[in-house]
This record gives C-alpha cells, sequence and structure tokens, in this order.
C-alpha cells in the first residue's frame, strides 16, 4: 500500500529521498511542558511536501493519542532506501505518537506517577490503610509515605525519590488497586504543586486511545454489514426450525398452540410418524392440562419473606486465606493421622521452668511453646516431614521454621519462628508473643510470615477443641494440630488398679505426594517421645 502512494502520489514523490537520508527516528518525550526539538524532521516535512507532518497526520485522519508519563525513546532504523509499507507505517505512527503526547500534557510541569507497588511474592492487589504524607508535603528517600494492607499484612511503603507530594490519587481506604496502579504524584518544584490538584492519571485515560484509532473505519464497515443484514433478517426466521426440527406439526397445530401458548414439546402427536396435528392440541386442551400446568407457577409466585442479613466486605487477607486453603484442598492429596499423648510428664517439667522464670522475672512458658519446640526437634529426626512438592523434585529444607497460627479480628495469620530447632523454650515464647501481637495489631512484615517449612495450629488450650483436622498450608507438606488436654482412667500397674492421667490429641495432616503413611507415623512417634518425656527436649 506504501508503495502504491509513494510511485503515485504527487504530494509524496521525495519520501524515498526523504527515507534515505534520516536513517533513525528517535523521540524523548516527557510528561513535562518541556518539548524535544523536532525542527530537522519538521523543516523536511515542509520543504519536501508543502506541508508539516502534524498537518499530514491530521489529513490521514488519526485519533488522539495519549503519552503515559515517564520518558519513553521511539527508534526506527532503516536499512535500505525503501524499506517496504511496514517500515512506512512505523515511521508515520512514531510521528504520531510524538506529536499527541506533546500535546496532551503541555501544561503540566516535570512529576512522577508513584504506582502500587508489590510488596510480597503473591500480591496482585492492594489496598492503602493509611497515608502518612499529607498533599504538599515535603518528602525524602526512606521516608514512610502510606501504609499499604498486602495479601498477608499492612506494609510501610517508602519513597524513592527527594520532592514534595503533590496528588494522592487514591485516597485513605482505598481498595483492591492493582499493582502498578497510580496512588499518586510527586514533584521536584514546590511551585508546581496546585498545577495537578484536578490532576487524572494517564494510565486512566489510556484505554481511549486504542478507541479512537479505528474511528475512520467504522463508517467503511457499517455500509458494507448494511445490505448484508437484510438477507440475514430473512434467513433467520427458518433458521429458527431446526432448534424443533424433531417435534414435528402441521401449520394449524403450530399455530393453535401458539396463540393457546401450549409448547409443543408437551404434546403427543398422533399424526404420521408422530406428527402433531390439531387434534392433538384440541385434546390437550380439553383434557386440562394447560391448568394443572399453570398451578405451579401460582405457587412459585407466593411472596416468601424476605431474609434480615448484613453482607461483610472481603478484607485482603480474608480473600488470600480463601483462595489458598481452597487451592491446598483442591490440589493436595490430604491424608491424616491421630495419637493421644500423656502431658502429665510435660505438665511438671513447665511447672517448674515457670518457677524458675518467676524468681528470674522472665516471662511464663505456655504449653505451645513446648508443642513447637517438641515439633521442631521431631523435624529434626524424621526430615522428610521438612519438604515441599514441585513437579519436579522433592524439596527437603535443611532449616526447621515453624509457623503458628494467629487467629486475629482481621483473619488468620502465621508467623514463623525460625530454627526453632535450635532456640529455647524462653526464646520461643517470647518471638511467638510478639508475633502474636504484631498480627493482632496487623503490622506483620514479610519476614515475619515468609520462609515456614511446618505449621502448628493449636485450638485445644485456647478453645478446647478436644480434636481437629488442619488444612496444609501450602507449599508445606504437613500442619500439625494440637487438641485440649482431658484427664483420663487408664490402667494401673496391678489388678484392679486404675489411674488418672492427662492426655492430649494431637492430628498431623499429611500430603501424600511427599509424606507416605510409614514416614508420618514416624514423624508422630518422634513427637510423641519429646512430649511424654520432656527432659530429653532439653539435650
Amino acid at each position: 500500500m506504501a508503495s502504491r502512494i509513494i510511485n503515485h502520489s504527487k504530494k509524496l514523490k521525495h519520501v524515498s529521498a526523504l527515507l534515505r537520508r534520516d536513517h533513525a527516528v528517535a523521540v524523548r518525550c516527557f510528561s513535562n511542558s518541556t518539548h524535544p526539538s523536532l525542527v530537522g524532521r519538521e523543516d523536511i516535512f515542509k520543504a519536501r511536501l508543502n506541508y508539516s507532518s502534524v498537518e499530514r497526520i491530521s489529513k490521514c485522519g488519526t485519533g488522539n493519542v495519549t503519552m503515559l508519563s515517564g520518558i519513553s525513546t521511539t527508534s526506527t532504523k532503516l536499512s535500505s532506501p525503501m524499506a517496504g509499507p511496514k517500515l512506512f507505517k512505523e515511521f508515520i505512527s512514531s510521528q504520531m505518537r510524538s506529536v499527541r503526547g506533546f500535546s496532551s500534557s503541555s501544561d503540566l510541569p516535570p512529576h512522577q506517577e508513584i504506582g502500587m507497588p508489590s510488596l510480597s511474592p503473591t500480591m496482585t492487589e492492594g489496598n492503602i490503610a493509611r497515608w502518612l504524607k499529607k498533599e504538599g508535603d515535603k518528602v525524602a528517600p526512606g521516608e514512610v509515605l502510606c501504609e499499604v494492607e498486602t495479601d498477608k499484612a499492612t506494609v510501610e511503603m517508602e519513597c524513592m525519590e527527594e520532592g514534595f507530594l503533590a496528588k494522592i490519587v487514591k485516597e485513605e481506604g482505598a481498595k483492591e488497586i492493582q499493582v502498578g496502579e497510580v496512588i499518586a504524584i510527586t514533584v521536584e518544584d514546590e511551585d508546581d504543586i496546585q498545577k495537578f490538584k484536578d490532576y487524572t492519571p494517564s494510565s486512566d485515560t489510556g484505554p481511549a486511545a486504542p478507541e479512537a484509532k479505528p474511528a475512520p473505519s467504522l463508517p467503511k464497515e457499517e455500509k458494507v454489514e448494511k445490505p448484508a443484514s437484510a438477507p440475514e433478517a430473512k434467513i433467520s426466521k427458518p433458521s429458527s426450525a431446526p432448534s424443533e426440527d424433531r417435534i414435528f406439526a402441521s401449520p394449524l397445530a403450530r399455530k393453535l398452540a401458539e396463540d393457546n401458548n401450549v409448547p409443543l414439546s408437551s404434546i403427543k402427536g398422533t399424526g404420521p410418524e408422530g406428527r402433531i396435528v390439531k387434534a392433538d392440541v384440541e385434546d390437550f386442551l380439553a383434557s386440562g392440562s394447560k391448568e394443572t400446568t399453570a398451578k405451579p407457577s401460582k405457587q412459585v409466585d407466593s411472596k416468601v419473606p424476605a431474609l434480615d442479613y448484613v453482607d461483610i466486605p472481603h478484607t485482603q487477607i480474608r480473600k488470600v486465606t480463601a483462595s489458598r486453603l481452597a487451592f491446598s484442598k483442591q490440589t493436595i492429596p490430604h491424608y491424616y493421622l491421630t495419637v493421644d499423648t500423656c502431658v502429665d510428664k510435660m505438665m511438671g517439667l513447665r511447672s517448674q521452668l515457670n518457677s524458675f522464670q518467676e524468681a528470674s522475672g522472665g516471662k511464663r512458658i505456655s504449653v505451645n511453646d513446648l508443642v513447637i519446640k517438641a515439633a521442631a526437634l521431631a523435624l529434626r529426626k524424621v526430615p522428610q516431614c521438612n519438604s515441599s512438592w514441585t513437579d519436579e523434585y522433592i524439596r527437603q529444607f535443611k532449616n526447621v521454621n515453624i509457623n503458628v497460627a494467629v487467629q486475629t479480628e482481621n483473619g488468620l495469620y502465621v508467623p514463623v519462628v525460625k530454627d526453632a530447632d535450635k532456640k529455647g523454650l524462653s526464646t520461643i515464647g517470647e518471638e511467638v508473643r510478639f508475633l502474636a501481637q504484631k498480627a493482632k495489631e496487623n503490622s506483620l512484615k514479610p519476614e515475619d510470615y515468609e520462609g515456614g517449612t511446618f505449621t502448628v495450629s493449636n485450638l485445644g488450650g485456647p478453645f478446647g477443641i478436644k480434636q481437629f483436622c488442619a488444612v496444609i498450608n501450602p507449599p508445606q507438606a504437613a500442619i500439625l494440630a494440637i487438641g485440649s488436654a482431658e484427664k483420663r482412667v487408664v490402667p494401673g500397674t496391678g489388678p484392679d488398679q486404675y489411674n488418672v492421667a492427662s492426655y492430649m490429641s494431637v492430628t498431623l495432616s499429611c500430603d501424600h505426594r511427599v509424606i507416605d503413611g510409614a514416614i508420618g507415623a514416624e514423624w508422630l512417634k518422634a513427637f510423641k517421645g519429646y512430649i511424654e518425656t520432656p527432659e530429653s527436649m532439653l539435650l
């Protein structure tokens, strides 16, 4: 197409020479009022074609194209005098982009659009929890701009460059902001702040550009389609027959059925090859079938009292918890192993240790701290359970990092105690309390919950749940569910002798792709040994 234009248009007879001389076009486009010089290109157009590139674009009927903020570079290299229609088309489009980009933001000073960052590996969108800076405030690198609620926690977002916060695009409390979407504007000069009072990010107006391009071709398409639409309308009537091609009826029977709002599918035909005739429709109407079929509709129309309810919006943590747990149950083959452990000796050791803690001014040690320590040591003894599944291999971790399930008003969090097998009970207790408090305050950072290899969930101590089965936290291969301790009557050493002991039920949920049944049983045996002989944990 371009070669025909070059050969037959008087206006473009010198374009081949123009392309030979100018081998590359590089345009720097800013979102501010600084206009890179296009004098060389414009002069060539005016001298060779008697009108400028802008006039040429307007004659071609192109639509407005909005430039995104920032700096972009367009470069086209021609290796031959006539590179063909494709390069010619790219050359024209590059001129169009540059001219429209200058005119769209000519009144704006230099600025920077700050987008929603990806603050965790699984984050696709976030919410603005709180702005710590106001419009007009000066910002410096390292200062916190706002708090962003991610899919796991609330994280502080720091400023990367020095300047002034000119515009807050997404107000405090804005939800479901996609990663990369503009949330604020910063400028270098304080005097430029007022110019962004009514500013709208270029990304909001970006989709309008592609819609404007096909505008010139629409009239042509309409002209072609209009005459074709008439035959289609004529053909569409008989084409409705295939939907009823299995129901044969005479025209008179069909009309009688339509007049009485009777579906032909409910009438049994007595004509040749089951064809429905007029008599069949009349018999159907006389039998009262129409009245009986109308009765259920009246019952359906009966008024049902409206339910009283409240719609609670999803939080980010609730969305992520739902998607991850659904993914776990749908893709991980769970199986469950339950064992009862006697905790009398563990409770006795805990009492002794707490007396030492109180004497030294330390915090008390909880049953959960002892459970975490026992689970970590059991993972070190049976490392197959400290693994995760991938499509190519099973990854066995050398670090024993225990996630601890913490329930808060905002949802379920699983902060991690790293290298729990190497830490003492008092250290584990302090870390669990500190992380649980941060979870309740919704101030966990990614390093507080990422990197876990095994999870412990305890509903026994806080809630008195006897036994339950937990859902595996992917990509981990197992999770331990802790039930409550209860007193039971057990046989004594001699005949007719009975003792009372406290037993706690624990259930291990395993990924059968990683942990075979015998391996899971071996881990529970090791865990039970540490609980029932707690002194061994101190070795």
